[in-house]
């Protein structure tokens, strides 16, 4: 029996250091999304395709560093990296944030304060503030290496491009359609290179010049991020609408109420014109600018902007947009009214096109379509006045909207 005895304390004692060594491994294991090295946090996301992706720390929070190129909708792409950090990167007991860039120059951020004293901290996407502000730790934060990086790399924009026109009597709309693949690529911070091609699908009414293949948007864009919420870009080169000169956009976004944002806008442009890749321009330049203000209400995702305009034909007015912003769309409304000219309005949308992921394979060009194309209606069927240009490819309300914070923490909330 003493036999049997001493046989069974010892089997006892063997599963009693084996469940005390199963548990103290088990507590070196790390919660869900808590403790872990930014590290392996990066690498994830760049396995992704997120571009510009770094990390640091210090005593006060974690910084994440990131930029979206593998997701069409900025909404959809950055709620997965959020959705990454949770689940392996957050750091224990103290504040993470999330910078968000756009070609390399900072846009918004993300930032998630744990409540300390749960028992078991779990972050959601609810618990992320989104905002302008960048906090302290930015300055620490540009300074660090960025794996994957977007400089030098190439994508080839094939833009689709319709008009439509209603001037004839017995035909309902004359018809122009475009397919316009545009090389874009960034060799510095904040710096876009665009040479685009036009190349005519249909052309019904609008011209021998129209039939001819000829070159597009030929910019060169540079934007920089100043303190205070406030962003510069400077445009040189070939605009739409028949202008080449220059552009320069300041837009501002109020720190105590993120809601209300001003913009101005001037250029100096004179007209030119292509006859296939014949080059004919005008020296006469034209001085136009834009004043506004704009507000957005959140819970509906609607902007409300008012401006003060002046147009190519030297005319100054008035502009008032309204325009309510999905995941997939915006569409608008606007009313215009100038010196001399008589009022005017209309509707616009944009729509995102697919494929809504896509990933870069090394510095292999990439080929996509624009993001989303979109189309005006002039209700008044205006032809003199109100005229301006675009200096910018991918510039549309759809565009200048994705990194609203509003419409962001929206994307996350709802996606």
């Amino acid at each position: 029996m003493r036999y049997r005895n001493s046989n069974m304390r010892k089997c006892l004692a063997t599963k009693t250091i084996a469940r005390c060594a199963a548990l103290f491994l088990f507590c070196l294991l790390p919660l869900k999304g808590i403790c872990q090295t930014g590290e392996s946090t990066v690498n994830t996301l760049v396995e992704m395709g997120f571009e510009n992706v770094g990390w640091t720390e210090d005593g006060k929070e974690r910084v994440y560093v990131l930029q979206n190129s593998a997701y069409r909708l900025n909404g959809v792409g950055i709620g997965k990296a959020v959705d990454i950090i949770q689940k392996m990167g957050l750091p224990d007991k103290k504040p993470c944030r999330v910078i968000v860039l756009d070609n390399n120059v900072p846009q918004i951020s993300l930032y998630y304060k744990p409540i300390i004293g749960d028992s078991v901290p779990e972050a959601s996407r609810r618990d992320w503030n989104v905002s302008y502000d960048l906090g302290g730790t930015w300055k620490e934060a540009r300074k660090i290496g960025r794996k994957n990086s977007s400089l030098f790399k190439v994508d080839v924009v094939v833009y689709p491009e319709v008009s439509l026109k209603n001037l004839i009597i017995t035909q309902i709309y004359q018809v122009l359609f475009n397919l316009s693949p545009a090389v874009e690529v960034s060799f510095w911070k904040g710096m876009k290179l665009t040479a685009q091609v036009v190349v005519p699908v249909y052309n019904d009414g609008y011209g021998r010049l129209a039939d001819k293949v000829h070159p597009g948007f030929l910019t060169l864009q540079q934007t920089v991020r100043l303190p205070y919420n406030m962003w510069i870009t400077g445009t040189l080169g070939a605009f739409n609408a028949s202008r080449y000169g220059g552009d320069l956009k300041v837009f501002h976004v109020l720190k105590a109420d993120e809601r209300f944002s001003f913009e101005g806008r001037i250029g100096l442009t004179a007209a030119y014109k292509w006859d296939g890749f014949e080059f004919y321009y005008g020296t006469k330049m034209r001085l136009t600018w834009s004043l506004g203000t704009n507000f957005y209400w959140s819970q509906y995702n609607v902007q409300v902007s008012l401006k003060g305009e002046q147009y190519l034909l030297g005319e100054k007015g008035v502009r008032f947009d309204l325009i309510r912003h999905f995941r997939y769309c915006s569409i608008g409304f606007y009313a215009m009214k100038a010196q001399g000219a008589k009022s005017n309005g209309g509707f616009r949308f944009q729509v995102a096109l697919p494929p809504y992921k896509y990933k870069r394979k090394g510095y292999i060009p990439r080929v996509t379509p624009s993001k989303n194309m979109g189309i005006a209606y002039n209700a008044g069927n205006e032809r003199y006045y109100y005229k301006g240009f675009r200096a910018n490819a991918s510039e549309n309300i759809m565009s200048n909207n994705s990194f609203n914070p509003y419409f962001i923490k929206s994307e996350l909330l709802n996606f």
